[in-house]
Formats: structure tokens, sequence, C-alpha cells
């Protein structure tokens, strides 16, 4: 959708340049579009035909091939405009060609700027996971959690300092790449272990995942962040024992997850939980664009997260 705006205001510039008066400009941008709008169309397909093959190449490559598939592409509809004895267009094969690789050449500096203007996200995202992801009050419970549990049962003490060190582990380490769901929710219930040891019956789970697709590709620690914060804000605030409620499911192309957590509003802690919502909403920008989706929701006396993200796996 992007590349068909950005061409199209391009070919709207244009015509609105060579027009001599606003009568011209009709005229000169339906010229133009009897190029431009085949080319776009044949541009695109062929991108999404070869993305695959395309993705293994070294950046400037990829470039290079993009640019000469559209001059191709452009060469080609001047050409058999010719041969059909369409109206005349006001380009020249060399000219039309030139504009298509010049055009090309400008989609793709704004698909690099834009993703480097996300790349703030990526750069801050380990040092979020120790401020914001994994507070410091959890550290420390867990600690005690496990020293209470040392002399009266030290298999479980062992074990929950097992899944401590998987879960600093995993937050050490480089989360620009996507992890499976299979994955994070294994990570997830490492948490929850840890969690269940100090609040005990007070925390209950719902687990909703039987429709779960386990090898669909999420961008790492999803999961563990908004379960987090569903404690923190939900569980924790309460005086009676809470449910946080966790479903995951396939709707044929796209995963939906949904979080959901008691709201109590006279028993808040003071930070909020946007600082984690917002570094989520913009990884899944990052890795998914408009594909993906982050919304939350007070229904009912809870707090609901709903996220959507195309079903995506490994290759």
């Amino acid at each position: 959708m992007r590349i068909l705006l950005l061409g199209n205001a391009a070919g709207f510039a244009a015509a609105l340049i060579q027009a001599q008066d606003a009568a011209q400009f009709a005229p000169q941008f339906a010229q133009s579009a009897m190029v431009l709008e085949p080319v776009l169309l044949l541009s695109l397909v062929s991108l999404y035909a070869l993305s695959k093959w395309l993705a293994r190449l070294r950046y400037a490559r990829g470039i290079a091939v993009v640019v000469l598939l559209v001059a191709g592409w452009t060469a080609l509809v001047l050409q058999l405009g010719a041969v059909l004895g369409g109206a005349p267009t006001p380009y020249t094969l060399l000219r039309a060609a030139l504009l298509g690789v010049l055009l090309a050449g400008c989609v793709a500096a704004y698909f690099f700027w834009r993703r480097r203007a996300y790349s703030p996200a990526l750069a801050d995202a380990r040092l979020q996971a120790l401020q914001a992801r994994i507070r410091p009050h959890f550290l420390f419970n867990s600690i005690n959690a496990v020293l209470s549990l040392i002399r009266s049962d030290p298999k479980r003490a062992e074990e929950a300092l097992e899944d401590l060190a998987e879960l600093f582990r995993a937050l050490m380490q480089d989360n620009r790449r996507l992890s499976t769901l299979a994955e994070e929710l294994a990570l997830c219930r490492q948490y929850l272990s840890l969690e269940q040891l100090r609040l005990g019956e007070r925390l209950h789970i719902e687990w909703d995942i039987d429709a779960m697709p386990e090898d669909a590709l999420v961008p790492q620690l999803l999961l563990q962040p908004l379960v987090e914060n569903a404690i923190y804000h939900g569980i924790e605030p309460g005086m009676e024992a809470g449910t946080v409620r966790i479903s995951i499911a396939r709707d044929k192309n796209q995963v939906r997850l949904l979080l959901a957590n008691p709201y109590h509003p006279d028993y808040q802690h003071r930070a909020g939980n946007r600082m984690a919502l917002a570094n989520i909403r913009e990884r899944l920008a990052l890795h998914f664009d408009v594909e993906a989706s982050l919304e939350t929701e007070m229904l009912g006396g809870k707090f609901e997260i709903r996220i959507v993200l195309p079903y995506r796996r490994a290759t």
C-alpha cells in the first residue's frame, strides 16, 4: 500500500510540474498513469514472488535487483503499449526507464530510513529488559522465596534457581531476533513458577492455548512482560485471589493473543504499565509493520490486552 501511494504521489507531482495550466493537468496525469499503474502492479507482484530469494541477498545487491526489475517492467510496458497501438505517452523508452529507476530508489530510501527510525526500539531493548520488564522487587522476592525453600524443599529451591537463571539468560540475549510461541510460552511458565512461590493461592492462571500455533514467530520477550504487568497491576494490589487469563489462537493467517487480569482502581501501583506496552507496540511495528496491532481495554472490571500479528514461521 505504501509503495502504491508513493508511486502515485510521484506521478501526481510529475504531472503537476509538467502541466502548463490546470486544464492540461488531468490529461497529463492520465497519460502518466497509463505507464505508472501497470509498472507499479507488475513490480509489486514480482517483488512478492521473489521476496524469499531477495531476502537472502546482501542489501546493496537486493536494491540493485529491485531497481533493474522496475526499469525492465517500465521498458516492457512502453514497448507493449507501442505494439498494441495505445495512446501516446509523454515518455521515451530511456526517459521512462530512468524515471522508474529514480522512483524505485526513492521508495527504497524511504523504507531504509523508516527502518532506521525504529532502530532505537532495538537499541534500547536490552536496557529496558533490565529496567522495565524484570522489576527489582521481583528479583528480591524470588531470591527470598528460594531461601525459604532451601531447607524445607531443596529440590524445589533448585528448580526455582534454574528458572530464575533461564529467565535472565533470555533477557540478556539479543532480542532483535524472532522466537517461536513455544519458546515464549516456556519462558512465561518459568516466570509464573517463580511468582507462584511468593503469591501462592492468590495467583490463578487460566490457559486457553489449545489452538496456539507453536511454530509462529513473534518478537522475543513478548509474553513475559505482559504477564508481569498483569500480576503487578492486577494480582498484587488486590486483597483476594485473582485470575490471569492467557488465550492464544490462530485465526487463518493471523495469531490472536488475549491477556486479561483483574483491575483494582483504588489499589494501583504508582508506576503504570505503559512503558512495557509502548516497547512491545514499537517492536511489533518494526517486525510486522501495519499487519500487527496491540490494543487495550477496560471491560467488566478487567484490564485486557489484545494483540494481533501475522502468522509466520521459520522456513
